[in-house]
């Protein structure tokens, strides 16, 4: 394009910082520095060749920098671009972010203010008409997103989404404003510009009220509110926007007001009707500015319309209302409901003020659960016309409510009342339910995404439902609406079932997702919360579409109210005929009569042409000339009448004529209708035919090839579709996709972990974080049963051990379970014929089209991909999975090489599932009790693990809680989107099929769409409200096609159904009221025999077609048509209503296979029955090997369908005589015309007759011979042979479907054909011989030992005697092997090294290790039984001998030599100490001197609150004033002081639920039980004053026992009187109640005692764990001391002493806890000096040995069970001893190895290291032995090593009178002094050896190093800090 040099100038030239947006290669010039420091920018360009509005341009992408400065003070900038140049001139400090880019090789120079950072600019190409936009972008600094500007304010730096932006986006749609807006990245931005122009501020308002017109997109709308709400825009510039209203001195501008506010308050409503909590307060500040704008106004004479004041006083109005609850603390949800308007007046004069029904909530409320009164309902009108809209829409609003409500509601007032009743939950789960389905113990397991939004996951208990076959169950299936509650019902959730899988729900899991307000609940749901559900059997979805339809649907708009509501039976022509009827039928005509075909006026009778030249009977040419030329057309087909014949033909008559009713103004599509998936796709299929394009077919069930490419899901994820759609929704698409795919990612990776944590064990490390250190530490490691840890082993998985699922342990505990119950063998399954089960077909109904469906390219179907990242992080996270096998914990074998078997795994399965479904687990107090998690018991170790799974999955939801929303805001945005590009296609087609579900639920898509021509078809079986929902208002002609006497619609609730006529549809009831319908009268389909049955018992007329009498008859019998009649008994089916007869499902089965081996083909018979119940039973009987093609139905799913044969089973054949609904006409009629060759029954004629339907019907088969007790079957081979058959044990008599002769039909293979007689495969051409083959295979003669037909083997199997050449073994070897290749299967004749035999066999390698059992010689000196193989190992195996010592406890020690380390650590004593406490607990520690303070739970507690402590720590008082008052007397004193008035003796007045009075005393809790009715429990002789009849009782809180009062009193001061008047010794205890022995602590009557008796327990507490002052000084003193000995651990582990500080740290340490901790950190304090000595005087060999034996004394420092018991601690002082010889030994050898005297002492030393590495503990005998033979060593090699002695050492030191740090040494250790301060100065000889001593600048020479010998020095003394050092010395 030709280039126009022009300039842009700023509009202000004093805004600050007027660079533009993206300037490329900028450069600053600096024209003033400040002293406080400068700033520098710079910038660079990078071109991009792109398009733009106004040609082809090149595009600058800029990037600028910014350094940190202060002072930089810019004065002007300016931006180039080739010929264009954007000056701006503005004052700044700092540096300057800029972001964006200038079209045409924009430059940029400026100056601005902005953060320190850096910040790429993404390429934005632009056009002239945007050069405006980007001039006005402000520079956007990190942090901060536009300049604080001092002048006028310029437009929002919202790339992309400037003023002239919006002002094209205001003249598009609403919808794709709303789009735009809602998913631009910019809007944000401009939003939160803290200041804002006003011609922006009113553009901004203009265009978010046009895109909140998009009624529709209520997610996007949702989005685009909250977007609002959170901005500057909103609580800032807006506020300021009104506020300077009042001050416009422009009359013009004032004039436009009005309207802006109209633009804010329809902003204001939209914030607030969807953030109606977080955004009250605002938005009424809002609306008073608003106020007082209009007030302002009004004074300036400005004309405000009455409609906006109405407007501002409703939202007034319920923000006053919001503001109200919100104060009151009610309003806690953006989604509570908002304040409701005042109701208008019902339109029915005779029906008094109800609700209007149009605020009618839909789902059920807390009052109709808990009130019994039901609502007010209308009749359905079938006789008479309705008042008026209004009533009409209010009648089927109401019915269709009730209809899924009162079930739901009678079922949960029935559940609550037995639930009265019975008292548990246990008892209920035996109780039948007659409107609902409860499941029990129901819990949310984990959020999951799916494309509709976030639905959750719910484990309910599965055990009451064993019974349930969930293939066939009605129960759980897509759609359905369960109530969850947790409280009886008091509050609920609302979920609808999202996806069902059977496999699922036999584990007890279920997919399910909550309603939008249910969701606001449920972020109060703890994790562990268990749940009551409840489930409706209604399909809620379908309902609740239907419901918000007839809700939104107004009066005016509701089309063919003339006939639908008035009745009026004069049917007019359609709106588009009146003004064009001329209709050309050329495309419908027949073929040879297709060229005389004119065109026509279609609204004079006369000019239609002949039926026959259309191809239609009499009757079907008049319903095809009323569909055609009537407005409302009614059309009845019966079977076979040819109906969707006749709706093809008005099909094909419409669309060929489109220009009739589709004037091309607005393209308007032909609707099409059908009630079931099946019939929708039959009447496409029709349309395909003859219309190639313009078909789109919604819903994603469709089992059509055909149809395939039509469907909406096809068409919208075709490979091109998204480059056609509007840029608008490609742009939104993919921002929003991409934001929903990153949501998922982040929520998956907490919910898939959620998931796990409950499919099995997990692995500990999952919850490392979870256990305390303690715990952790102890879990670690096992001890056996003698309390030792298993050392150094590695395990699959400790979790595993510790829950008991180890093999020994489980399978030991299992053992005697398999003994009593012994598995039985497993069946073989059978592969039974694939039957599409009820819930199937139910479910396939009900889902409907998915809008969110993936883009093309992600083809992996998605919940494969889920599945598989669910089993990947199965298998990291847990030890053993409850679904998947392959995840197991790999089970070691134990010494019998014994492994788990698939049974133990099953049973261990089953264990783990029942734990994980308890929902019991250790609360946080228990869990600090426990000390070591290995000596609970198995119940506690599961409560235990389900504490910190509980946890786990506490920080898991916690952490998912913000991407849930986020997710599911997205997801529904992009349903939106999704919707509109449906839209798209959907308005390009010229049909669309629904089903009437699907109508329902895309009512809106419908309305938009605008169909002129409605056909339904199958309407008969339509209840009216849905046909109503999916006719908009531009409807002008609605064809309704079916047949009222074969199926009606279906209700939940009987009593609507028949009582309220709502099983009565638009169809029948305008039929009824006697408008024009046209009835077909030939059938084509049964042959004349079957046709009599409908003729005239049901169809009063119903002519044959010609083409019926052509039939031939049904082969192998000689009737077309029977009725077998029997009196065998139905079952019950237990789950539902259903039944079934094995009578019935046996003779039809029988007479199937019959009728198979008289060759016809699987598909010409079907099997129809009229309950699901026998359905299942069928299918048990027909492997799919035999019946695979036979159809089997109930009959309700096979209208419309027809077959060659047809077998009914009717079932039903009771003794009460009932027959259900086989008494409804509708049913038999569908039941009776399916067939059309062959229709054979069986049912119970003596029950049927009572039915007036049947006994005509039986008439008339009696009359034709066609009805009897046996069915005659016919040879076709020999038709003299007859037989009667009655049962399926009849047809024994016709094997193989002929007679019982034999066949004798000579094979190909010369033998006779062995079955008898067989009309099937004549020639045999498909039979197999199964004579025994008599071919011979080998040389040897073996013959072939297969059947004839099959294939010899080329290799002879026979086995026989052979010599292995290897062995010279004769084996059994097959006839074709080679015997040297053959593994000899005899014993190993092989002797191994050892001396023993070899193991192994023959042919297989020799055994390695021996395992025969010998007499082993332990180092321990025990002899014992081990594998042989341990003779030549050096580890020898542990010592199993008992060690039997006597602990210092005086019980004897439990462990072994190898446990105890031959006697040096003896196996803790774990007797239970058993004593009992102050506190009246029993103590738990272990084998305990001093009983340590209680660490239970403290059970003190008065009627003000309870104390929370340990029950061994003291409690704090409790200072409320006393609560024992009563009518007569109170108290004064403090809670816990004595009381100061007498117990009350009068009687209570009260009176007991049960009607009698109280037994209790005045002032006293009332007694439960009643002398009345619990007589026997209350006169029960215990003091003897019990049977009195003035006696009164005392209830005690604590165990609830009652007791006689008088007594009762007596017994309580016993112990108080003795202590008081006798002074003697009296126990310190509570008392306890005489029955049970339980402490009495809550009782108010004995409170003075109580008190008393607690006031003693606390001094006795504070005895105990000492006084507090000294606890506290004696912890600080540990503090101290542990702090000081930092340094000497530094050689330990952290791991071995990071529990001491963390225990330190603990508040309300007991004297026993400060005494364990003084004796760790005694004991590693003196470790750590050891360890220190072995790194500076041991050789590396002694260190490292010396090292292995002190981690093993640390390792019983630290042990779980290491209490410091006397016993303990003499062992840990024996091993410490011996170590610190062993330490002073090494030292002594190295010493001497470095003087080179080893030999002079080995003799010596190595005596010495013998004592102290035997065996067994180190007694004081060997100290003392030690002792002295140390004491001779080291006068040998003196420990100076300065070949003196020690004496004449110390003498010279003293001598000398140098502080330590003075003495030196040679490199060849020669010793020398340096005087003065100490550090070597100078250099000379040594006088011994001439080697280099001293040194210079007080740094000694290499080689020469300080002399530590002499005076233990380790540092030269030259400085006092050195010289200090070597006062900091430590020895042992």
């Amino acid at each position: 394009m030709d280039r126009v040099p022009m300039t842009v100038k700023n509009e202000d030239p004093h805004d600050e910082g007027g660079s533009i947006s993206g300037g490329a290669e900028g450069n600053q010039k600096k024209t003033q520095k400040s002293a406080r420091g400068k700033g520098k920018t710079w910038g660079k360009g990078q071109s991009a060749k792109g398009s733009t509005d106004a040609g082809e341009g090149t595009s600058w992408r800029g990037t600028a920098r910014s350094e940190p400065g202060r002072g930089g003070i810019a004065q002007s900038g300016r931006a180039r671009g080739g010929d264009v140049v954007v000056k701006a001139n503005g004052r700044g400090r700092g540096a300057t972010n800029a972001d964006g880019a200038m079209e045409k090789n924009t430059r940029g120079r400026g100056r601005g203010r902005g953060a320190h950072g850096r910040q790429d600019a993404k390429r934005f190409p632009m056009g002239r008409s945007q050069v405006r936009d980007a001039a006005e972008t402000d520079v956007r600094g990190a942090g901060a997103y536009r300049l604080n500007s001092r002048g006028p304010v310029k437009a929002p730096q919202g790339r992309g989404l400037g003023f002239r932006t919006l002002e094209e986006l205001y003249d598009k749609d609403s919808s794709v404003v709303a789009i735009t807006l809602s998913s631009h990245p910019a809007l944000k931005t401009v939003l939160d510009e803290p200041s804002m122009r006003q011609d922006l501020t009113e553009l901004l308002c203009r265009v978010m009220k046009k895109a909140f017109q998009s009624r529709t997109d209520r997610s996007t709308l949702q989005h685009l509110a909250g977007v609002i709400k959170d901005s500057t825009f909103f609580r800032t510039n807006l506020p300021l926007y009104l506020a300077g209203m009042g001050s416009e001195s422009n009359p013009v501008r004032r004039a436009q007001y009005p309207q802006h506010l109209d633009n804010i308050l329809a902003i204001l409503s939209e914030v607030m009707s969807n953030f109606r909590a977080s955004s009250v307060h605002t938005v009424g500040m809002l609306l008073t500015l608003l106020q007082a704008s209009i007030s302002n106004l009004r004074k300036l004479d400005v004309d405000i319309q009455p409609e906006m004041e109405e407007k501002v006083a409703s939202l007034q109005g319920i923000i006053g209302k919001l503001q109200e609850r919100s104060r009151e603390g009610t309003l806690s949800s953006d989604k509570a409901r908002l304040p409701a308007a005042a109701d208008d007046d019902d339109d029915d004069p005779d029906e008094g003020d109800q609700q209007n029904f149009r605020t009618i909530p839909i789902y059920p409320t807390l009052e109709e659960f808990h009130q019994a009164q039901r609502p007010f309902l209308r009749r359905n009108r079938t006789s008479r016309r309705y008042t008026n809209t209004h009533v009409y829409l209010d009648t089927h609003f109401r019915l269709l409510r009730e209809d899924f409500v009162r079930p739901l509601r009678e079922g949960i007032q029935q559940l609550l009342a037995q639930q009265m009743d019975v008292g548990r939950n246990d008892n209920l789960r035996k109780k039948h339910f007659d409107d609902i389905r409860v499941y029990f113990n129901a819990k949310l397991i984990a959020p999951k995404c799916t494309r509709t939004g976030l639905a959750h996951i719910v484990q309910f208990d599965i055990q009451p439902l064993k019974f349930v076959c969930w293939e066939n169950s009605k129960r759980l299936i897509y759609g359905s609406l369960v109530c969850l509650s947790s409280d009886n019902f008091e509050s609920f959730l609302f979920a609808t079932v999202s996806d069902r899988d059977p496999r699922d729900l036999q584990k007890g899991q279920v997919l399910i997702m909550f309603t939008e307000e249910s969701k606001v609940k449920l972020a109060r749901v703890e994790d562990h919360e268990v749940f009551l559900m409840v489930e409706t059997t209604a399909y809620f979805e379908a309902y609740r579409h239907v419901l918000e339809g007839l809700q939104e649907q107004l009066e005016e708009d509701l089309p063919f109210q003339r006939y639908i509501v008035e009745c009026n039976k004069e049917v007019e022509p359609p709106a588009y005929l009146r003004r064009n009827d001329v209709y050309d039928l050329s495309s419908v005509t027949q073929p040879h009569n297709k060229k005389g075909m004119r065109p026509f006026s279609s609204l004079v009778p006369e000019a239609w042409p002949a039926m026959k030249t259309l191809g239609l009977d009499e009757s079907q040419m008049k319903a095809f000339q009323l569909a055609l030329t009537k407005e409302l057309a009614i059309i009845q087909g019966p079977p076979g009448t040819g109906k969707t014949y006749v709706g093809l033909k008005i099909a094909q008559a419409l669309l060929t004529n489109l220009k009739l009713w589709n004037n091309g103004v607005q393209h308007a599509p032909m609707l099409v209708v059908c009630y079931t998936n099946h019939a929708l796709d039959q009447f496409l299929e029709g349309i395909h035919r003859f219309l190639g394009r313009g078909i789109v077919r919604v819903g994603g069930r469709s089992n059509s090839e055909v149809l395939k490419r039509f469907t909406l899901r096809e068409l919208t994820s075709s490979r091109n579709f998204r480059h056609t759609l509007p840029p608008h929704l490609q742009t939104a698409y993919s921002a929003v996709y991409k934001e929903v795919c990153e949501e998922e990612r982040e929520l998956q990776k907490h919910t898939i972990k959620l998931q796990c944590s409950l499919k099995g064990v997990l692995r500990e490390n999952f919850l490392k974080n979870f256990i305390s250190p303690r715990h952790w530490l102890s879990l670690q490691f096992q001890p056996t049963q003698d309390g030792f840890m298993t050392w150094n082993e590695q395990k699959p998985s400790v979790m595993m051990q510790w829950l008991g699922l180890d093999s020994t342990v489980f399978l030991q505990r299992e053992t005697e379970d398999d003994n009593e119950n012994p598995a039985s063998d497993e069946e073989v399954e059978v592969d039974f014929i694939e039957i599409q089960e009820e819930a199937d077909w139910m479910q396939a109904d009900r889902i409907i089209e998915d809008w969110g469906v993936p883009p093309r390219g992600e083809k992996v179907d998605r919940k494969a991909r889920m599945k598989a990242a669910v089993r990947e992080v199965e298998q990291l996270m847990l030890a053993m999975s409850l679904d998947n096998a392959d995840i197991q914990v790999k089970q070691h074998e134990d010494e019998d090489g014994f492994q788990f078997q698939k049974q133990q795994k099953k049973k261990m399965r089953k264990v783990i599932r029942k734990e994980l479904e308890n929902g019991t687990a250790m609360t946080k107090v228990e869990e600090s009790h426990v000390l070591d998690v290995w000596t609970l018991s198995q119940q506690d170790r599961w409560r235990l693990y389900r504490l910190w799974v509980r946890r786990y999955r506490v920080e898991l939801r916690t952490n998912t809680e913000l991407s849930e929303v986020s997710y599911q805001n997205a997801v529904d945005r992009l349903a939106d989107i999704k919707r509109h590009e449906s839209l798209c296609v959907l308005k390009e087609a010229k049909v669309i099929g629904m089903t009437t579900t699907g109508a329902a639920k895309f009512r809106k898509e419908l309305q938009e769409l605008r169909p002129r021509v409605v056909i339904v078809e199958e309407a008969a079986e339509v209840l009216e409200a849905h046909i109503i929902t999916a006719l908009s208002k531009e409807c002008q002609h609605l064809i309704l096609i079916g047949d009222h006497q074969q199926l009606r619609p279906s209700a939940t609730v009987y009593d609507l159904a028949k009582n309220y006529n709502l099983e009565m549809s638009m169809f029948e009831r305008l039929v009824k009221m006697e408008l024009p319908f046209v009835r077909l009268d030939y059938q084509h389909r049964m042959r004349s025999e079957i046709a009599r049955l409908l003729t005239p018992h049901i169809y009063p007329e119903l002519e044959n077609h010609p083409s019926v009498f052509n039939y031939e008859n049904i082969k192998g019998l000689n009737a077309n048509l029977f009725f077998v009649e029997h009196n065998h008994l139905e079952e019950e089916i237990k789950d539902g209503k259903s039944h079934q007869n094995q009578h019935e499902a046996d003779f039809v089965v029988a007479l199937c296979r019959y009728l198979l081996l008289q060759d016809y083909k699987p598909d010409q018979i079907t099997i129809l029955t009229t309950y699901t119940g026998q359905l299942h039973r069928l299918r048990k009987l027909m492997p799919a090997s035999e019946f695979t093609g036979v159809k089997v139905h109930v009959v309700d799913k096979y209208q419309g369908e027809e077959n060659d044969i047809v077998l009914l089973s009717l079932v039903r054949s009771n003794l009460q005589g009932k027959v259900g609904f086989l008494s409804i006409p509708n049913r038999v009629c569908v039941a009776l015309s399916r067939a059309k060759k062959g229709l054979y029954c069986i049912g119970n004629r003596e029950i049927l007759c009572t039915v007036k339907l049947w006994g005509n019907i039986f008439h008339t088969l009696s009359r034709n011979k066609q009805i009897g007790k046996a069915l005659t079957l016919c040879c076709q081979n020999h038709p003299e042979q007859k037989a009667s058959v009655s049962s399926a044990e009849d047809f024994k008599q016709a094997p193989e479907g002929g007679c019982t002769k034999p066949c004798q039909f000579r094979l190909d293979c010369g033998h006779v054909c062995a079955s008898v007689c067989h009309p099937y495969d004549p020639e045999h051409q498909n039979f197999k011989c199964v004579k025994p083959c008599q071919k011979i295979l080998c040389d040897m003669g073996h013959p072939c030992k297969l059947l004839c037909h099959q294939e010899c083997l080329k290799d002879c199997p026979v086995k026989v005697e052979k010599i292995v050449p290897q062995c010279q073994h004769t084996q059994m070897v097959p006839c074709h092997l080679d015997p040297a290749i053959f593994s000899c299967e005899e014993p190993c004749q092989k002797t191994l090294p050892c001396g023993h035999p070899c193991a192994s066999l023959c042919g297989k390698p020799c055994t390695v290790d021996c395992t025969v059992a010998v007499s082993l010689q332990l180092p321990c000196g025990h002899i014992q039984q081990g594998a042989c193989f341990y003779t030549t190992e050096e580890k020898k195996p542990g010592c199993r001998t008992p060690c039997r010592h006597q602990l210092k406890c005086g019980h004897t020690c439990k462990g072994t030599c190898g446990r105890c380390n031959q006697g040096r650590y003896h196996s803790p004593c774990l007797k239970q100490c058993e004593r009992l406490l102050i506190c009246s607990h029993k103590c738990k520690e272990p084998c305990t001197r001093d009983c340590p303070p209680c660490r239970m739970p403290c059970e003190n507690c008065c009627v003000h609150s309870q104390c929370k402590k340990y029950c061994g720590q003291a409690c704090s008082p409790c200072v409320e004033p006393c609560a024992w008052q009563c009518q007569h007397q109170s108290c004064t004193k403090l809670c816990h002081e004595p009381c100061d008035r007498p117990p009350c003796t009068q009687p209570c007045d009260k009176t007991l639920g049960c009607g009698h009075p109280c037994i209790g005393l005045c002032g006293d809790k009332c007694p439960k039980k009643c002398r009345v009715c619990d007589h026997k429990e209350v006169t029960e002789i215990f003091f003897g004053t019990e049977d009195e009849p003035d006696a009164y009782f005392i209830e005690l809180k604590d165990c609830g026992h009652i007791i006689e009062y008088t007594a009762m009193d007596k017994y309580m001061k016993l112990d108080d009187d003795d202590q008081a008047t006798e002074g003697q010794e009296v126990a310190i205890k509570l008392k306890e109640c005489p029955r049970c022995r339980t402490p009495i602590r809550k009782n108010l009557r004995y409170g003075s005692s109580i008190n008393r008796r607690l006031a003693d327990i606390e001094m006795v507490k504070e005895k105990i764990n000492g006084p507090q002052p000294d606890l506290q000084m004696h912890r600080e003193t540990l503090l101290k001391r542990w702090a000081e000995a930092s340094e000497i651990l530094e050689n330990l582990s952290v791991q071995d002493f990071e529990d001491i500080s963390k225990m330190l740290e603990k508040p309300n340490l007991a004297t026993n806890d400060l005494w364990f901790l003084e004796n760790k950190i005694d004991f590693l304090v003196r470790v750590g000096k050891l360890l220190d000595v072995a790194e500076k005087g041991m050789s590396s060999m002694h260190t490292f040995q010396f090292k292995r034996s002190v981690s093993e004394f640390v390792y019983w420092i630290k042990h779980q069970h290491q209490k410091f018991t006397d016993q303990q601690v003499f062992d840990l002082q024996r091993e410490l001893q011996r170590l610190h010889f062993l330490a002073e030994l090494n030292a002594c050898c190295h010493m001497a190895e470095k003087r080179k005297q080893t030999d002079e002492i080995q003799c010596d030393a190595q005596k010495i290291r013998d004592v102290l590495e035997a065996p067994g503990q180190f007694s004081e005998q060997d100290e003392r032995g030690v002792k002295e033979a140390l004491k001779d060593l080291t006068k040998k090699i003196p420990s100076s090593g300065l070949g003196i002695s020690e004496e004449d050492r110390k003498m010279i030191v003293s001598a000398m009178k140098m502080r330590p740090g003075h003495w030196h040494k040679c490199p060849n250790g020669h010793i020398y002094v340096i005087t003065e301060c100490g550090g070597a100065m100078e250099r000379i000889k040594c006088p011994d050896c001439d080697a280099t001593i001293g040194g210079q600048n007080h740094t000694l020479d290499r080689g020469n190093a300080v002399a530590s010998e002499m005076d233990g020095a380790q540092h030269s003394a030259w400085s006092e800090v050195n010289n200090l050092q070597n006062f900091d010395q430590f020895g042992f």
